[in-house]
């Protein structure tokens, strides 16, 4: 039973990150500011948060090293992503951050001593071939990469080791590391704004509300729906689930902005898709191998 609603809170988790689009797309047409929605956000989220920082404290006060690292992770991871996605195509931001099978089998090696199998390599050169194609590196020069394009690349390295630190520190509970990556987006998003001269005024009292509860109910939802539903089941499953966030986005983005895919978005996020399948499939192998 358990196992069952693992699978179900991580299908809904996974939809609400591939729909994340719609918020933020919607915020910044009224006027907020994209800097100014995300700081909101993540700080909302991060006092509804921080209690359980301070309860469960004496889990993790011998790894605050840890915590710091998690926290910054988190912060790079989200805070790339959210820009990209405010300011970005939808498809192609999120094509790019699925690059995840790179950075997973760097980080996993670096960090975790994870073997490099014949398989994992395969994901790995899908992947890379997929983003060259979606960037056309053949017939443009690195010069026309944008910053977005950067920024969805980086969100995709934050994520993984993200995801490596949670992996790598089981005894630290769930929500104190939720926690402290919203409070590490924040900070980044407040050091950010610190540093821009120039950025739009705060709107009316209602987009700022909505982006509040944009933070603390939608994104402190499906960020901890995600951690704890990743926890109950083999990693191989979670994985293919998983990628329902990259479907979602371009099937809707697709739907309701009517955007048009070139050849080279769909040859590209087809392999970059059936990189994070093989992936997936991978870790489901090496669980019923253990078994």
């Amino acid at each position: 039973m358990k196992s069952k609603l693992a699978v179900i809170v991580l299908v809904f988790s996974s939809m609400g990150w591939g729909l994340t689009w719609l918020p933020l797309k919607y915020l910044t047409e009224i006027g907020m500011d994209s800097l100014h929605l995300i700081l909101i956000a993540f700080a909302s989220g991060a006092v509804v948060f921080s209690p359980w920082l301070f309860r469960q404290y004496a889990s993790w006060k011998s790894s605050i090293g840890l915590m710091l690292m998690i926290a910054l992770a988190g912060g790079i991871a989200n805070a790339s992503f959210q820009t990209a996605i405010a300011h970005g195509d939808v498809i192609r931001v999120m094509i790019l951050f699925y690059m995840l099978p790179v950075w997973s089998v760097i980080g996993g090696r670096i960090f975790l001593k994870e073997k490099v199998s014949v398989v994992r390599i395969i994901a790995v050169g899908l992947s890379l071939a997929g983003a060259a194609i979606i960037l056309d590196v053949l017939n443009t020069s690195w010069q026309g990469i944008s910053w977005i394009d950067a920024l969805a690349i980086v969100s995709g390295m934050g994520l993984a080791a993200t995801n490596i630190l949670f992996r790598y520190t089981p005894n630290i509970p769930a929500m104190s590391k939720v926690a402290a990556v919203f409070v590490g987006c924040a900070v980044l998003i407040a050091v950010s704004l610190s540093l821009t001269e120039e950025t739009q005024s705060l709107p009316g009292t209602q987009p700022i509300v909505l982006a509040a509860l944009y933070g603390v109910v939608w994104l402190g939802l499906i960020t901890y729906g995600t951690q704890w539903a990743v926890t109950q089941m083999e990693a191989g499953r979670s994985s293919i689930i998983i990628v329902m966030e990259l479907v979602v986005a371009v099937v809707s983005s697709a739907l309701i902005l009517g955007s048009d895919l070139g050849t080279n978005e769909i040859l590209g996020g087809l392999m970059v898709l059936s990189a994070a399948i093989i992936e997936g499939a991978r870790y489901e192998d090496s669980e019923q191998q253990l078994s």
